[in-house]
């Protein structure tokens, strides 16, 4: 069956927010009391899951809401330094023209995904399902097949972190991981994702 609904994750998917998020980590991580990360300890992490990083930088589990909150909020705030990668303008509209709807499901907020993507890119979008916890990407895929009345098979989950391959597997829905995002080439692909993509470019040929 064909895809008729491509969910994809939006940092480090969509949009190029990385850079951001390193320069304010550890200004979040002296306010909510758990480790800072070194220079020569981020290569190690982008190669762990969610758990893990939780566990190494010591992050009490019932602080991750608050910390999730304040870190969409310092997003807000700085806004017009984080933009789409090149060729998601473009993609969003390939897939548009090809029939085939777009969902994001994120655990960023719906507001600063549009404000991102702007007003043309954002209404190239049919779904948003966003402020989803650190793990509660699933329920957030189930709420978008809800809402869609798609058939699983007809439906592929993109991301950059092992959570979006983990998430995906849990509903049942096909995955593809790309390299540009949070996470590293390699540990992705010993996620097991259905798909590895290196360029934005690669996706529309892959789903079209």
């Amino acid at each position: 069956m064909p895809y008729r609904l491509v969910i994809f994750d939006f940092d480090g998917t969509l949009a190029d927010s990385f850079p951001w998020f390193i320069g304010v980590l550890n200004g979040v991580a002296e306010r909510y009391g758990f480790h800072p990360v070194r220079p020569d300890e981020l290569e190690l992490l982008r190669g762990y899951d969610a758990r893990r990083i939780v566990r190494h930088l010591r992050v009490p589990g019932w602080k991750l809401p608050f910390i999730a909150n304040h870190m969409r909020r310092l997003m807000a705030r700085d806004i017009g330094g984080i933009a789409p990668f090149d060729g998601v303008p473009d993609l969003l509209r390939a897939l548009k023209d090809g029939g085939v709807a777009v969902a994001i499901v994120s655990s960023n907020s719906v507001d600063n995904i549009r404000r991102i993507l702007g007003p043309e890119n954002a209404a190239l979008v049919a779904h948003y399902a966003c402020g989803a916890s650190v793990f509660g990407k699933p329920a957030k895929f189930r709420k978008v097949l809800k809402a869609t009345g798609l058939a699983m098979d007809s439906v592929f989950a993109i991301g950059d972190e092992l959570r979006d391959i983990e998430a995906a597997r849990r509903v049942g829905i096909a995955c593809g991981a790309v390299t540009w995002g949070y996470t590293r080439a390699d540990a992705l692909a010993a996620g097991g994702p259905d798909r590895l993509f290196h360029r934005v470019d690669e996706i529309a040929a892959a789903i079209l």
